[in-house]
C-alpha cells in the first residue's frame, strides 16, 4: 500500500477539529508510539492510551502484592512518554534504586503512583495528578480498575497463573483468560475507543500486553462498536518465551482464536532488514524476525501496510518519529475513506 505524504512534518500538525487515535497495549512498545505521536495531535484530548493492568512481575508486583494497588509500571512509563519535556522531572518518575531494603528494583514514579493512589483511595486520581505534575500530551487510562489476574494454558495442557508465568511460558498458548471473569472496563476508555478515528493494537506484547486489555467485554465492545479501523502494529521480532517462531498470520490467528475474527483491519510492518551481526545477536537469544506471509494475510482480506520503522542502533527497536508517521499517514487514510 502507497499512503500519503507525511502528514506529520512541519505544517502538517493535527488541528483543533483533528482526529482522534486510540493505542492499546502496555510495556515499553507502546510508549515508544506515544512519543513519536505526543507532538502531532493538536490537544491532549486526541491521543488516549488505553494501558493494561495485569502485570505482576518486577517493582509493579511487588507494589501490587504489598499495597493492594494497581501496577503502575506500565502506566508510568506511558506518563513519562507523554510528558511535554522528557528532562529532569520524567526522568524522576524513570530512576530506580538500585539498592536499600525494600527500594531496591523500585521506581520512584511507581512509588509515587502507590503513594498518591493511597493518599486519595482512586488510582485514576494519582495518574491524573501525574499528567499534571509533567504536563501530558494524551490521556493515559486503564482498561479497567479491577485487581485482574491473567492465565493461560500452553498446547501441552500446561496452566500458567499470572502475566510473568504467561510470558515466559515457552509453548503455544492455545486459551488466555483473565480473572475474575467478564470484569467491568474503566468507562472512559471504552468511550476514547467508541470515537477513536484510528485504532492501533501495540507494538508490544501479544499475550501480556494487547490481549489483556481485549480479553474485557467492555474494551472488547467498544472497539468493535467503533468505526474506526483496527491497526496491529507488528512487533519486530519474536519474543522468547511468549511468540517463539509465531509469523504475523499466526497473531492474527491468536487475536482471532482469544477475540473473534474480523477485528484486526490493518497489519502495519517493519520494511526495513536489521544488520546481520546484530540479528545473529537475538538469535543467540532465541529471537528472529516475525515473518510476514504476505499472500496469506491478502487471502484474510486483511491490509498490509510496509514502511520502515527501524531506529537506528545497536538494538532492534521502533522508531518513535517513523512510527508516528506511518500512524498518522494511516489516520490520513482513514478519514479520507469516510470522507
Amino acid at each position: 500500500m502507497t499512503l500519503p505524504a507525511d502528514p506529520s512534518s512541519p505544517g502538517h500538525e493535527v488541528g483543533a477539529d483533528g482526529p482522534y487515535l486510540a493505542a492499546i497495549g502496555g510495556g515499553s512498545g507502546l510508549a515508544v508510539l506515544l512519543r513519536g505521536l505526543k507532538s502531532h495531535m493538536g490537544g491532549p484530548e486526541r491521543l488516549t492510551a488505553v494501558v493494561t493492568v495485569a502485570d505482576d512481575g518486577g517493582s509493579s508486583g511487588r507494589l501490587r502484592r504489598d499495597f493492594g494497588v494497581l501496577p503502575p509500571g506500565d502506566i508510568r512509563n506511558c506518563i513519562v512518554a507523554l510528558a511535554d519535556d522528557e528532562d529532569l522531572l520524567a526522568r524522576l518518575f524513570q530512576y530506580r534504586f538500585a539498592n536499600g531494603e525494600g527500594l531496591s528494583g523500585h521506581s520512584f514514579g511507581n512509588l509515587f503512583l502507590t503513594a498518591l493512589t493511597g493518599i486519595t483511595g482512586d488510582f485514576y486520581q494519582a495518574i491524573l495528578t501525574a499528567e499534571s505534575i509533567l504536563s501530558v500530551r494524551g490521556r493515559i487510562l486503564p482498561s479497567t480498575l479491577t485487581d485482574v489476574r491473567l492465565r493461560g494454558t500452553g498446547s501441552s495442557g500446561k496452566v500458567y497463573e499470572g502475566e510473568s508465568a504467561v510470558g515466559r511460558s515457552g509453548e503455544r498458548l492455545t486459551h488466555l483468560e483473565l480473572l475474575p471473569a467478564a470484569i467491568p472496563a474503566f468507562p472512559p476508555s471504552a468511550q476514547a475507543l467508541e470515537r477513536a478515528d484510528l485504532i492501533l493494537l501495540g507494538p508490544g506484547s501479544l499475550y501480556t500486553s494487547i490481549l489483556p486489555n481485549l480479553l474485557i467485554p467492555g474494551i472488547l465492545g467498544a472497539v468493535r462498536r467503533s468505526s474506526a479501523r483496527v491497526v496491529l502494529i507488528l512487533n519486530l521480532m519474536t519474543q522468547p518465551g511468549e511468540t517463539d517462531s509465531m509469523s504475523a498470520l499466526d497473531h492474527l490467528h491468536a487475536i482471532d482464536q482469544h477475540l473473534g475474527e474480523r477485528l484486526v483491519d490493518c497489519v502495519l510492518v517493519n520494511a526495513a532488514r536489521p544488520p546481520e551481526d546484530t540479528l545473529g545477536h537475538y538469535a543467540e537469544a532465541g529471537s528472529e524476525l516475525v515473518r510476514v506471509d504476505r499472500e496469506a494475510l491478502a487471502a484474510r482480506g486483511v491490509e498490509l501496510v510496509e514502511e520502515d520503522l527501524l531506529a537506528e542502533g545497536k538494538l532492534i527497536r521502533h522508531d518513535p518519529a517513523k512510527l508516528s508517521r506511518a500512524a498518522l499517514r494511516l489516520i490520513e487514510t482513514a478519514r479520507g475513506a469516510r470522507a
